[in-house]
């Protein structure tokens, strides 16, 4: 029994810390920030200047999908960028359970929280603010709703700007490719885990 717990949280766990071309038309949906998730207020401080990102590798989009007896499938996509020592630089993930998905962006620590995280995809698309929810020891998570006009931009787009605020107020950004999103997103998942619950 222990090991059927033990194989539950492992998985549970999987769905916060564990590791992850084509062309946009004119008509590609704006990326609109969740009115609900925006940050209360402007941060405090602006960034004083940018700083270059050391040099990231990207995973392929991958889709993992979680079923527990009882409850909807959740499934996950995401993307996971390394750096090249092999510790994780970004990983992005879209939640997906019964129609209603959400963001959810996990970065190093050492970032000025209270800016969030600013996404826009493709250059000429508006900018949306994902707040910061809670960091543990070695990573932080931000995560908000995204609304299926944030889907679809995705779908139609080729990058994915993520754009953060180190504690130096220096600004950061990741380029992130898009391009294999839908493949990923509206394919079978690459690996359903079936968690079994011991009541």
């Amino acid at each position: 029994m222990t090991l059927r717990r033990d194989r539950v949280f492992a998985a549970f766990l999987a769905l916060f810390v564990c590791s992850p071309q084509q062309a946009a038309s004119q008509s590609t949906a704006q990326l609109t920030p969740p009115q609900g998730d925006k940050p209360s207020s402007e941060p405090e401080l602006a960034p004083r200047g940018q700083h270059m990102p050391r040099d990231i590798a990207y995973s392929q989009w991958r889709k993992f999908c979680f079923k527990t007896p009882g409850k909807e499938v959740l499934c996950r996509t995401s993307i996971t960028g390394t750096w090249g020592t092999g510790q994780m630089a970004i990983r992005i993930d879209v939640i997906e359970r019964q129609g209603s998905a959400r963001f959810q962006i996990l970065l190093p620590v050492g970032l000025y929280l209270q800016s969030g995280v600013k996404l826009k995809v493709d250059a000429g698309a508006r900018e949306a603010i994902v707040p910061y929810n809670w960091c543990f020891s070695n990573l932080c998570v931000a995560a908000a709703p995204a609304p299926r006009e944030v889907i679809r931009a995705l779908e139609k787009g080729r990058t994915l700007s993520v754009e953060v605020v180190d504690t130096n107020l220096l600004s950061v950004t990741a380029v992130i490719p898009v391009g294999q999103f839908t493949t990923a997103y509206r394919g079978a998942p690459a690996e359903t885990i079936e968690q079994l619950i011991d009541e």
